[in-house]
């Protein structure tokens, strides 16, 4: 399991307002199988051509080299004209948005995701991981002075509590969903950006996580960790969501860039259990045998493979193909979830105040004319809001 913000480079605070990563690596009977997850239900976009420039807008600036908690321009300009990304800047400001450690953080697939029987019927399922040491956040002020007085808080508390024997958990759960329910459902469940209500979809439990060692070497075992979508087992599989899709090629390219092309070789990646794949084979440090004489072909006579069509329902397939052919258009609907958020953090004392706090306190080193559309933005979502915002900047 990797754990971590997904903004900032290595050695950056541990205590910095960012989304965090929850990836986890099943060695099971039939393979390697993971889930690389977040902290947040949502996710900033849809649309999977806007990625680069999503992950660049929240880099340094290329001039002078300065992080966008000193010069947000860049951050609020990209999100101002990509407004489909509302409600998880809703949460990312919000307290949620700065967990105090991270055994007091819940992952989330965001996904839709399809659980499969071998007769080709499936459910369509979002996957939460729920901490069992309850929601713990930290304020704007608290991280701030944390993130200079002990800026590896987050890695040494959980190396701490793992080697102390005080092993986090986290119960695992699935929101499900029929396949004929997703063609009337109210929110498209294939766009990232939208959560399915608990009063529709409850949560059903299925498991529990412990992190009960460490690792012993950390390069070794946990910076050499190489996560995809693409890496499932048989019962698992991808639904029609563009960015989960564009995730699956995305994610092993990098892997390959960063640890070489055969980075499932390496002992933290390698599945315990026999795969065979006579497709992958050469490149730089091959050393588990390359499959020795086998040929690089999938074959039926000598090592035999059965293909077989699962059974499909045609007028869902029609149906899953004109509704992934979704634009980036942005329309009232996109804010009524980020409204729903505002009104739940109205019901707890304190929260919408410290959103403000956190939100204009980044915002007001943007400058002027993209504050005024930030603010229009968050208009949208709510005019007290955005009046509040409005005097926060000026303040």
């Amino acid at each position: 399991m990797r754990m971590g913000t997904v903004g900032p480079e290595k050695g950056s605070a541990d205590t910095m307002r960012d989304p965090r990563g929850f990836a986890m690596k099943f060695y099971t009977e039939e393979g390697n199988n993971d889930w690389v997850f977040n902290n947040t239900p949502i996710f900033f976009i849809r649309d999977p051509i806007k990625f680069p420039s999503l992950n660049r807008s929240h880099k340094r600036l290329p001039s002078s080299n300065v992080h966008h908690v000193h010069d947000s321009t860049m951050y609020w300009d990209f999100h101002n004209n990509n407004q489909e990304g509302i409600h998880e800047l809703m949460h990312l400001f919000s307290d949620r948005g700065l967990p105090a450690t991270l055994r007091n953080m819940d992952g989330f697939s965001g996904h839709t995701y399809k659980f499969t029987k071998p007769d080709g019927s499936f459910k369509y399922v979002k996957i939460h991981f729920k901490t069992d040491q309850g929601n713990k956040t930290l304020t704007q002020a608290e991280g701030e002075e944390l993130a200079g007085k002990a800026p590896d808080l987050h890695v040494k508390d959980l190396y701490d509590a793992i080697e102390q024997e005080n092993y986090p958990t986290w119960t695992a759960y699935l929101q499900i969903m029929d396949p004929k329910e997703a063609e009337t459902y109210r929110w498209n469940i294939f766009d990232m950006t939208k959560i399915w209500p608990y009063a529709d979809y409850p949560l059903v439990p299925f498991g529990k996580l412990t992190l009960n060692e460490n690792p012993q070497n950390h390069f070794a075992e946990i910076e050499q960790a190489a996560f995809s979508p693409s890496t499932m087992v048989p019962g698992i599989e991808p639904t029609a969501d563009p960015m989960l899709q564009a995730r699956m090629f995305s994610y092993p390219d990098a892997q390959r860039y960063r640890l070489g092309v055969n980075y499932q070789q390496l002992p933290t990646n390698a599945a315990l259990s026999p795969v065979y794949n006579p497709l992958q084979r050469d490149g730089a440090s091959n050393f588990r045998g390359n499959y020795g004489p086998d040929p690089n072909y999938v074959r039926s006579s000598l090592r035999p493979v059965r293909y077989k069509a699962a059974s499909s329902d045609v007028a869902h397939e029609e149906w899953i193909g004109r509704v992934t052919n979704f634009t980036t258009e942005v329309t009232d609907e996109d804010f009524v979830q980020a409204r729903m958020l505002w009104n739940v953090l109205r019901e707890r004392e304190g929260q919408q105040e410290n959103f403000i706090t956190n939100l204009g306190g980044h915002l007001k080193t943007a400058l002027p004319e993209v504050q005024k559309e930030t603010i229009r933005m968050f208009a949208r979502v709510d005019d007290d809001l955005a009046k509040q915002l409005e005097a926060k900047t000026k303040s």
